[in-house]
C-alpha cells in the first residue's frame, strides 16, 4: 500500500512538472502557448490505427517524439481539425487517452502519457473547446497498438487518442 501511494505521488509530481503549457506551434503563436519541438527521430503521420472521429476523416490520434509531450506540426494540424469538429458538435464530450512506448519504467510512462493527454487537452481548450467537455486518462505503456522491439512499433505507441464519450449517433 505504501509503495503504491509513493508511486502515485511520483506520477503526480512528474505530471505536474510536465504540463507546463509549452506546445510547439510551428509558424503560429497561440495565446498561452510557446516552445519549440526538441524531439528527435521520426514517426508515421496520420492515424496510427486508421481510426477517425465519428463520421469524419479526421484522425483521432496524434503522435509524439521520444520522451516528449510537446505537440509537433503534424499533431497541431490534426488537433486544429479536431477542435473545429468539436466546436461544430457542442454536445459531444471526449476522453483524451495518453500512451507511451514500452521503454522506461511504468511510473515514468504513466506520467508521460498523462502529460501527453494534458498537452492535447490544453491545445483543444486554447482553440475554444470547453475544458468541461474534455477528460484525460493515461495508460502509459499498457495498451500498445504495435508490439515489436523496433522504432516502427515504438513510434506508433507514443500517442494521445481522442475518444468521443457521448452523443455519437444521437
Amino acid at each position: 500500500m505504501k509503495r503504491t501511494a509513493l508511486g502515485l505521488l511520483a506520477v503526480a509530481v512528474f505530471a505536474a512538472g510536465c504540463t507546463n503549457g509549452n506546445v510547439t506551434v510551428p509558424g503560429e503563436q497561440v495565446p498561452g502557448f510557446s516552445g519549440t519541438d526538441t524531439g528527435t527521430g521520426s514517426f508515421p503521420t496520420g492515424a496510427v490505427s486508421g481510426t477517425t472521429l465519428p463520421g469524419t476523416n479526421i484522425s483521432d490520434t496524434v503522435l509524439f517524439f521520444v520522451d516528449q509531450s510537446s505537440l509537433n506540426s503534424d499533431a497541431i494540424g490534426i488537433l486544429n481539425a479536431q477542435a473545429a469538429w468539436l466546436t461544430q458538435n457542442p454536445g459531444l464530450t471526449v476522453l483524451i487517452a495518453g500512451h507511451a512506448d514500452e521503454r522506461g519504467t511504468g511510473e515514468y510512462n504513466l506520467a508521460l502519457g498523462s502529460s501527453r493527454a494534458s498537452s492535447v487537452r490544453n491545445y483543444l481548450v486554447s482553440r475554444g473547446v470547453s475544458d468541461s467537455r474534455i477528460s484525460i486518462t493515461t495508460y502509459g505503456r499498457e495498451r500498445p497498438v504495435a508490439t515489436c522491439a523496433s522504432e516502427t512499433c515504438y513510434a506508433q505507441n507514443r500517442r494521445a487518442v481522442t475518444i468521443v464519450t457521448n452523443g455519437v449517433g444521437s
